[in-house]
């Protein structure tokens, strides 16, 4: 896939005020600082469209970006941010859940891990209350830039292997680093494939 265009639509904290278009949307979400925005940026070929910083917990709104005006990219504030307290804990829990469960043109959620460590309980977590509830979903593994081939290799199976202790099959996996733009055809592929399915499908 080629990204032609892309822009900023709209931040929100209320589902129901999300843009009302029959396009299908394709979600990233994971824990604070794991290089959400990089990656967005990475994939989109556009430096700044998402909001890089040092700081973690930054997204705090559901952000739609709009790609060739063929479908949305919807960036997710990241969950599990500590210092946040527990009431602005509890509001943005509530926000996600609601637009990975109500959101109907929510078309593949893709999680981001970071890489460079071992399985982490809150992820496992998400990823279960994900297949609890039925989610399409995607695990995109981070920062592969930042570890030796053997290792991002190591903490990847280490995933895939605690996945497949209580999952029958697991989800498409990517690796991805946003210095080196490795795994941005393969996320793009994978979109315009979904897309095609679905035009396929309401065309029959």
């Amino acid at each position: 896939m080629v990204i032609k265009e892309a822009k900023f639509v709209i931040s929100n904290a209320d589902v129901r005020k999300c843009p009302e278009t029959n396009l299908p949307e394709y979600a990233f979400i994971g824990r604070s600082n794991v290089g959400k925005s990089s990656l967005i940026n990475m994939l989109t070929g556009k430096k700044n469209l998402a909001m890089t910083s040092s700081n973690p917990g930054k997204t705090m709104l559901i952000n739609h970006f709009l790609i060739n005006n063929e479908w949305y990219l919807v960036d997710l504030p990241g969950y599990g941010y500590a210092r946040r307290g527990k009431e602005a804990r509890d509001m943005l829990a509530k926000m996600i859940k609601s637009y990975i469960l109500c959101r109907r043109q929510m078309t593949n959620l893709f999680v981001l891990v970071d890489s460079r460590h071992k399985p982490q309980k809150i992820d496992m977590e998400f990823i279960e209350w994900l297949g609890v509830n039925g989610v399409p979903f995607s695990i995109v593994f981070t920062k592969l830039d930042k570890l030796g081939v053997n290792a991002g290799k190591e903490n990847m199976e280490l995933y895939k292997r605690e996945l497949l202790s209580f999952w029958e099959e697991l989800p498409p996996v990517f690796a991805t680093s946003s210095v080196d733009r490795r795994g941005r055809d393969e996320i793009l592929d994978y979109i315009e494939e979904i897309n095609r399915s679905m035009s396929s499908s309401k065309n029959e």
